[in-house]
């Protein structure tokens, strides 16, 4: 018997309808927790692809959500994010299912971030003013923003409901039309929010939904000529791709929110407190199974104190809990596949090669249920050269690494390609204001490991992404067009 509900979507969700592909392909999702088939999802081609933008542009253009009273568009995104807040219980159970994520955080943390994005960018759609230039008397300068148009949006699996909301809610609210292409690991929350979306009163042909594989699908849409912008959270490799797609058609924006290997910066002076701080590092690393772009994998800690944090760290990773993503107490899932596990039993056989040692962990678990389990891992005595310190894992492994001095750390931290996150512990704000001026990252946290809420501006340096922010007003820059109308008066 199926663990998923009989009417669970899985067409694409093109127009305001639920309809197979065009050719009727399908591909087949997999549990992360037994390793075996979940469900055929539509797989949609080119040809789906460019049906859904088309729908899109024909709504734009229509200006049946571009053009209504941004009282109006307020007043059904906040239906829009009653309905989701309604059906909680089963958006958090697709998520758990289809991601292997525990269904705790689905319900208590996923899930209830989903609503509040949503109602967030509804009520700022009346709260952003454009501009008036300073100019003499003969001439009035307006500065507008204005929808850009359809808005591409491909999604990770890490958050398949989380991610959309980030997304979907600034893009709505600015007044665009979507075309959504869901992770094929994980389609089955978008699609039925897209669903939820359009009972609540978004048009059809506004927020359209194409799963499928990322080599057609995603291709499809990056390559498309009449989508405007498109905005990717995923690999730094396939961040690329979208790159060349966008060259190779219309050069649209493209907007990246790529990966990281965010650096967590232990200082000296916070010795009375190892405890404390192991256990928020180890929820750094190990939340979400590790799959996670700003998961603090690699902490660097000031030699004094390194070995006394080691054993604090140890102790913390006890508290999580492997098991089956439906039981409540477990805190670590599966892994997303198999190709996963792969990787991340790769990267742990290689760093004991090089040297690093195991402090908790290190082995692939329950075995016997077919699902790709890793228990949380750290490894002590990491050569800042290694692969371990320097590779993304995106699983459930951490790297100790040690340091002398402040610029020890901060080039430490500074020696990747990546520039997501990172976080500073430190009981003088001097030094923790002064290296977070220096560290190479969007997002640098104080005393605890976070990313900020929906108020403020996420998104990287170098290859972890560029191109605008998720969260905050700053998202609304990424689907808009800044337009200066000048007007000489008589």
């Amino acid at each position: 018997m199926s663990p998923l509900p009989a009417a669970v979507r899985h067409q694409a969700f093109i127009d305001g309808k639920f309809i197979d592909a065009r050719g009727g392909e399908v591909f087949t999702t997999l549990n992360p927790a037994t390793g075996k088939p979940l469900i055929d999802v539509a797989a949609c081609s080119d040809a789906d692809v460019d049906d859904a933008v088309k729908a899109a542009r024909r709504a734009f253009a229509a200006g049946v959500w571009s053009r209504i009273e941004p009282r109006d568009r307020k007043r059904i995104l906040l239906r829009f994010a009653d309905a989701v807040e309604a059906h909680a219980k089963e958006l958090a159970g697709l998520d758990s299912l289809d991601a292997g994520k525990p269904i705790t955080d689905c319900e208590t943390l996923d899930i209830p971030d989903v609503v509040n994005n949503i109602r967030w960018y509804a009520e700022a759609i009346d709260k952003v003013f454009g501009k008036i230039s300073p100019t003499g008397e003969g001439n009035l300068g307006l500065i507008v923003r204005q929808p850009v148009g359809v808005v591409g949006m491909v999604l990770p699996w890490n958050f398949p409901a989380g991610t959309l909301s980030w997304k979907i809610a600034p893009a709505l609210a600015a007044g665009n039309s979507t075309v959504v292409k869901p992770a094929e690991q994980a389609p089955l929350s978008c699609l039925r929010i897209a669903e939820l979306a359009c009972g609540a009163g978004i048009p059809a042909g506004v927020f359209n939904v194409v799963p499928g594989l990322g080599p057609t699908a995603g291709r499809a849409l990056g390559l498309h000529p009449d989508v405007d912008v498109v905005s990717f959270t995923g690999s730094t490799e396939i961040g690329r791709q979208f790159l060349r797609y966008a060259a190779d058609s219309n050069l649209k924006k493209v907007v990246l929110e790529c990966g990281g290997k965010s650096p967590q910066i232990v200082m000296a002076d916070v010795a009375g407190k190892l405890d404390k701080i192991a256990e928020n590092l180890a929820a750094a690393a190990f939340w979400n199974m590790g799959e996670n772009c700003t998961c603090g994998s690699r902490i660097l800690v000031q030699a004094g104190i390194k070995d006394a944090f080691v054993q604090s760290l140890k102790q913390a990773t006890k508290a999580w809990v492997v098991g089956q993503p439906s039981d409540p107490a477990t805190k670590v899932g599966p892994l997303i596949e198999q190709s996963a596990l792969t990787r991340v039993v790769a990267a742990i056989d290689k760093a004991r090669k090089d040297g690093a040692r195991v402090v908790a962990g290190g082995r692939r678990v329950l075995t016997e249920t077919g699902g790709w389990f890793v228990e949380p891992t750290v490894f002590d005595n990491v050569s800042p050269d290694s692969a371990l310190a320097r590779e993304e894992i995106f699983g459930p492994v951490v790297a100790v690494l040690s340091f002398d001095s402040e610029e020890e750390a901060i080039a430490m931290a500074n020696a990747s390609s990546y520039g997501l996150a990172a976080t500073i512990f430190s009981n003088d704000i001097n030094v923790a204001v002064r290296m977070a001026r220096r560290i190479e990252a969007g997002t640098v946290a104080v005393n605890a490991y976070g990313e900020g809420d929906i108020t403020t501006p996420f998104g990287g340096y170098k290859t972890s992404g560029f191109g605008g922010y998720d969260k905050g007003i700053e998202a609304f820059d990424q689907y808009t067009h800044l337009k200066t109308i000048w007007v000489t008066l008589s």
